[in-house]
């Protein structure tokens, strides 16, 4: 059978890496694709990023199931479309796929809901965006209302950062709008389920690392490395992360009439007392989480996702059950230079080590030219990712999987999984 899976990152490469495990799986096409889709003898890449030239593609191709990787083709209505073609595609619908797109959408579907999240307000106007924050004081949260790749969050430490933000993000833009919330003490963990609109199927818990800088120093980036599981993330948080936010979450929207289908990540903030609380929604799986979380996947991906857009008679989600590797899986991302403002593009790569059971390189801005090259051309370049009994382990094993990779003006974290390190 054929699958299509839609983006070209490293969330993407994963998940196709790991469909093409499938002994079901005769083909596994990525669009468009990058440069380590493209080396991959398993994998094909296929140049189209139109929603309406991607379904015309599943129909000729018959492709069994496609998968949606990133945000912009969610919020633009690829699953609807797709759907009105009678295709089979894992994901939210343009509606559902508001929790992301959209976060005053989110913030007022958590309030309407009783699901625990930091206060807020919103506002398209400056002047009472400045207002607030007079008010309020720092330490502050701005967010921009609408997809910015992981990177449309300040947390302002300061007034005047606050301030900068919201200038920045409102600017005059026609349509703009500005959610300020209460800034929230605790340790961020991800939460992601696979869901079929009803049914719920939690992965296995893990840990990003938003900050550039070592010791989670210096601004927000879409994520600088990742490691699974997340220790933070104990058994009754675990059970309180189920039935105080994704279960409700997940009512909420068929109640709605907005039913949620595919992966729902949960990015959560937990405080001392293990009280979970919802940072952000986001619609997909999560980058670089994703590249851990199928690391340690044992179970085959594509009955997971063809259980959960199954009709008729066939299996469904309850039927699963997920099979994990008891090993921590640990990710490193090596970004181009100027990441996360003005990034360059073209610079060589080299060094880059084979593919082994316990380590691997997944890539996400990269290309691979008419003569071979292989060129950085994008903010996260690559995500080095490996297995390890402990998180030591994992983590020695990454950093010596990326030692010898090398192009001009990389740049990556060295305390990845530190968190996991500290006694608890």
């Amino acid at each position: 059978m054929k699958v299509l899976v839609i983006g070209g990152g490293g969330r993407e490469h994963a998940l196709a890496w790991k469909l093409a495990q499938s002994p079901k799986v005769q083909r596994v096409y990525v669009a468009p694709g990058n440069g380590g889709t493209a080396l991959d003898p398993a994998l094909r890449n296929v140049p189209l990023t139109d929603i309406g030239a991607l379904a015309d593609f599943a129909v000729a191709e018959k492709i069994v199931l496609t998968i949606v990787g990133p945000e912009a083709p969610l919020a633009a209505g690829v699953v609807d479309l797709f759907r009105a073609h009678g295709l089979r595609i894992f994901g939210p619908t343009r509606a559902a796929a508001q929790l992301e797109s959209s976060k005053a959408f989110a913030k007022d579907f958590m309030q309407r809901h009783g699901i625990p999240t930091a206060l807020y307000a919103s506002f398209t106007d400056a002047a009472a965006a400045h207002d607030h924050v007079n008010r309020h004081g720092a330490p502050i949260v701005i967010k921009a209302d609408g997809l910015a790749a992981g990177k449309g969050v300040v947390v302002a430490m300061t007034a005047d950062e606050a301030h900068a933000a919201i200038d920045f993000m409102l600017d005059g833009k026609t349509g703009a709008r500005v959610v300020i919330e209460d800034f929230m003490v605790g340790e961020e963990a991800s939460f992601i389920v696979v869901s079929d609109g009803q049914r719920v199927l939690p992965l296995a818990t893990s840990q990003d690392h938003k900050r550039i800088g070592d010791g989670d120093t210096g601004p927000n980036t879409g994520g600088m490395g990742a490691y699974s599981p997340a220790p933070v993330v104990t058994p009754n948080v675990h059970a309180r992360a189920m039935h105080e936010i994704v279960l409700p979450t997940i009512a909420g929207m068929a109640a709605d009439g907005q039913p949620f289908s595919g992966f729902l990540y949960a990015g959560l903030m937990i405080d001392a007392a293990g009280n979970p609380r919802v940072v952000e929604f986001n619609a997909r799986l999560g980058d670089p989480e994703a590249q851990v979380l199928l690391m340690r996947l044992k179970s085959d991906l594509f009955d997971v996702l063809m259980a959960a857009t199954a009709t008729g008679d066939q299996p469904t989600l309850d039927s699963i059950e997920l099979q994990w590797d008891r090993r921590i899986a640990l990710g490193v991302v090596m970004a181009a230079h100027g990441y996360p403002g003005a990034v360059r593009n073209g610079d060589a790569i080299g060094g880059l080590p084979a593919p082994t059971e316990d380590a691997i390189v997944f890539h996400a801005g990269t290309e691979r030219r008419a003569d071979g090259t292989l060129v950085t051309s994008g903010g996260r370049v690559l995500c080095v990712t490996a297995l390890g009994d402990s998180v030591k382990a994992a983590q020695q094993r990454a950093y010596a999987a990326l030692a010898p990779i090398h192009f001009e003006g990389g740049q990556h974290r060295s305390d990845i999984g530190h968190r996991g390190l500290q006694p608890r």
